[in-house]
């Protein structure tokens, strides 16, 4: 798969809830947690469960970055 999405992180599918519509997945990257919600469809469609290796591609018009 070629993406133009420079934002890609290499990870493990820790869990997948899915609702009626919507699938909440939540991937292990490193010592942290990214958690996406796409449709159940979708979720599905890439046969998404634990242990599945997946690329969490982020694509966003903004960034935050915080600093303690």
């Amino acid at each position: 798969m070629r993406i133009s999405a420079r934002n890609q992180l290499k990870g493990t599918v820790a869990k997948v809830t899915l609702g009626a519509v919507m699938a909440e997945v939540v991937v292990d990257v490193g010592d942290q947690q990214v958690v996406a919600a796409i449709t159940r469809g979708s979720a599905e469609a890439l046969e998404l469960a634990e242990g599945a290796e997946v690329t969490v591609v982020i694509k966003a018009t903004e960034v935050m970055l915080a600093r303690e």
